[in-house]
């Protein structure tokens, strides 16, 4: 798929599936997964579904990795790291904000290729604001590039939502930096991409670079990197 239908596909299914149940949700459609206070609900299920049959209608020979057929069968996580090509989905990033009704959430998916990430989105459907990067060709917001390098004051200020608002934040320099110790691919994968390709870094609390299937115990991005020879994930 072209990197404009995969987006196209996100905003189709969000407002198909996520966007009516937003302040919405009825009695059973929020349940909790393997761990109490871990919440999903049907607006989770319904538009990974979505999502997933269209990449592999399109993308037959690649992984498709979703958050929501891990939690269901973790042995899923077996030798996606392996496969040449991988796409990873959250079909509705910080799910507990869409239960208690907050717009801060969002749709993602990444392309992996060999490892690396090469595509992402991220769609948050109650901002209407779209951010797409491709490795090695920026990071961009509604069609307009991102560069935090630009940026004459850069934010000290810390992530706290969910990654799907929280790289955004600091790909577009309204947050300086933020830590995770959470670091599953379809969370990280997405915002590692576009904050990178704005000119942040993403990566462990040393040197050490972040890589989806092989991610640090704690995660650390700042807004700011450098730029030159960097393609990617970047270390800090």
């Amino acid at each position: 798929m072209e990197t404009e239908d995969v987006l196209a596909l996100l905003q189709e299914v969000a407002a198909e599936v996520v966007d009516p149940r937003f302040r919405s949700l009825r009695r059973g459609e929020v349940t909790s997964k393997r761990r109490p206070g871990d919440l999903v609900t049907v607006a989770d299920r319904e538009a990974e579904v979505l999502i997933t049959a269209a990449l592999r209608g399109s993308h037959p020979d690649a992984v498709v990795l979703g958050e929501e057929a891990v939690a269901a069968d973790p042995s899923l996580l077996r030798g996606w790291a392996h496969a040449p090509h991988v796409f990873t989905v959250d079909p509705v990033d910080g799910t507990r904000n869409f239960v208690q009704g907050s717009p801060d959430h969002a749709v993602m998916v990444a392309e992996l290729r060999d490892g690396v990430v090469v595509r992402s989105w991220i769609w948050q459907p109650q901002h209407r604001t779209a951010y797409v990067a491709e490795r090695g060709a920026g990071a961009w917001r509604d069609g307009v590039r991102l560069d935090t390098t630009r940026t004459a004051h850069p934010s000290r200020s810390r992530t706290g939502s969910c990654c799907g608002v929280d790289y955004p934040r600091l790909a577009t320099g309204e947050a300086g930096w933020g830590v995770w110790f959470k670091t599953k691919p379809w969370d990280h994968a997405p915002g590692s991409l576009l904050l990178t390709e704005a000119g942040g870094r993403v990566g462990g609390p040393g040197r050490s670079p972040y890589r989806p299937a092989t991610p640090p115990r704690v995660l650390v991005a700042t807004s700011r990197g450098r730029r030159e020879g960097e393609v990617g994930a970047t270390t800090v």
